[in-house]
């Protein structure tokens, strides 16, 4: 809203703004998309692929950007990320060799972890891709790595405490909207059984869990207010390119790894966007 601020945008001035929020829940996404379509708007803003999905399901006139979608060539949102060819476009929240990147922070704040449980939605096309691209990189970090699902909250508490009866484990937790809704548990997991984990989201750290690397999802929803403006003033989304970010962010709770024991390297902390204390 500050960005379309800056562009010319002003509620109550000559732009309305709706706003549904649905957590993640699948049923309330739906819920709100046909509201939201509903009201006819000129363009839809829809944070992640669980709010985009019902969109388009939904609607192929009314226009959609899209932020924080991991794969939406793969999710069957747009046609291509040149070309997305329909009613959507949007920004990309990362590409799969992220998966490496997670490996790599994993094994330099925990040297000793040999184990990794990725955390994924099975049934969310970039779940499955994320899990494949960790699974494929940890090899060369001396990792063996092993998918626990999001489905259900205690199915998931009951494979991490099994999980963390073998020593030297760590957690990769990927993006999806069910690793958001059960982030206080996935968090509280991690803690109760001193397993380090790296996330894809900031929002996880600044809630107790260890360390994030990824996008920059204020930078993301500040681009997006650029095709909102621009679909405003008469472009189609089918002409606007998906765009893959330009900001990355990595995130450090120094809080977290003194409980967990843990000692952060200096190259670390040098290069961290924020350490919180």
């Amino acid at each position: 809203m500050q960005r379309l601020q800056q562009l010319g945008w002003s509620e109550g001035r000559n732009v309305r703004i709706d706003i549904r929020w649905a957590g993640g829940g699948t049923d309330a996404n739906r819920k709100f998309a046909d509201e939201l379509i509903a009201l006819a708007p000129d363009v839809i803003v829809a944070a992640g692929n669980t709010s985009a999905a019902p969109l388009l399901q939904a609607t192929t006139a009314i226009p959609i950007v899209f932020t924080v979608v991991p794969d939406p060539v793969g999710a069957g949102l747009v046609d291509s990320l040149a070309r997305p060819g329909g009613n959507a476009t949007g920004f990309t929240s990362f590409s799969y060799d992220i998966g490496g990147k997670w490996l790599e922070l994993l094994k330099e704040l925990a040297p000793r972890v040999t184990r990794v449980a990725v955390l994924r939605d099975s049934n969310f096309t970039a779940g499955v891709g994320q899990w494949s691209a960790v699974q494929t990189a940890a090899p060369s970090f001396g990792m063996e790595a092993s998918p626990i699902n999001l489905r259900d909250a205690a199915e998931l508490e009951r494979a991490v405490s099994t999980f963390a009866g073998n020593p030297n484990g760590g957690l990769i937790v990927t993006s999806s909207g069910l690793a958001i809704s059960h982030r206080g548990m996935i968090i509280a997991q991690a803690a109760k059984h001193r397993l380090p984990a790296v996330y894809y989201s900031r929002g996880f750290v600044s809630a107790g869990g260890l360390i994030s690397y990824g996008s920059d999802r204020v930078d993301q929803f500040r681009r997006g207010a650029g095709y909102v403006d621009r679909i405003l003033k008469g472009e189609k989304p089918a002409d606007l390119p998906v765009q893959a970010p330009t900001k990355y962010e990595l995130i450090i709770n120094l809080k977290t790894a003194k409980a967990l024991g843990l000692t952060v390297p200096q190259s670390l902390l040098a290069t961290a966007d924020e350490v919180i204390e």
